[in-house]
């Protein structure tokens, strides 16, 4: 099977020897991403809620880029540096998804690439 690289100015550029996503017939698989401002690269400002957005809408982006949107979202891998901010992620998730949802993993780490707060992947399978 051939696979193709997903790639959008829309989200931010790869900070390391990875693709921002990668598709393999119907499904994309998306690299992690963090609140990086595309225009910039800089890290989002602000708190968890905010920081959130910004990786959801560069998810987005990415979504796009593959011909897909996070309708399309069948698993979600979300990576906290504290647990404490599970219900802010959840609202602000909640604010991009509707029902039937994808499945979904949080899981709390001790650290992430130029200390964001959260870091969230996807894989999403297109029609």
């Amino acid at each position: 099977m051939s696979r193709s690289i997903i790639s959008t100015e829309q989200a931010p550029a790869a900070i390391g020897p990875y693709s921002q996503a990668v598709r393999a017939g119907q499904t994309v698989y998306f690299s992690g991403q963090i609140p990086l401002d595309p225009a910039t690269g800089a890290l989002v400002d602000g708190d968890i809620s905010a920081q959130t957005r910004r990786v959801f809408d560069n998810l987005t982006a990415v979504a796009a880029a593959a011909g897909g949107s996070l309708a399309q979202i069948v698993r979600v891998g979300i990576y906290v540096t504290d647990l404490a901010n599970f219900a802010a992620v959840n609202a602000v998730m909640a604010e991009y998804f509707q029902q039937p949802y994808p499945a979904r993993s949080t899981i709390e780490v001790s650290g992430l690439p130029k200390a964001a707060q959260v870091e969230v992947d996807a894989v999403m399978v297109l029609d």
